[in-house]
């Protein structure tokens, strides 16, 4: 039963860490290429267009997290099939 609670839990934390990673990086990313174009604004464009890739590059790892949280909920059992295991342990963990 503590498996199905750890696979929640792993959900949850990997979703939120790979969030809170894509948005670290998307935002050192975004303040390089703004210092950058701040120093030298005529290559703004090549440093847009290099800031537009890594910014997709970074949050397809994201997407990625998302994906494997998705499959991971389907592992969960439905309610009542966890009713039905948790009193087959004997209410035990």
């Amino acid at each position: 039963m503590i498996y199905f609670g750890l696979i929640g839990l792993g959900i949850c934390l990997g979703i939120g860490l790979a969030a809170l990673g894509g948005g670290a990086g998307i935002g050192r990313a975004l303040s390089a290429a703004l210092d950058g174009t701040a120093r030298q604004p005529e290559a703004a464009g090549n440093l847009r267009t290099t800031l537009i890739i890594g910014a997709a590059l970074i949050e397809s790892l994201t997407i990625y997290a998302l994906v494997i949280g998705i499959l991971l909920l389907g592992k969960l059992p439905s309610m009542d099939k966890a009713i039905e295991l948790f009193k087959i342990m004997g209410g035990q963990g």
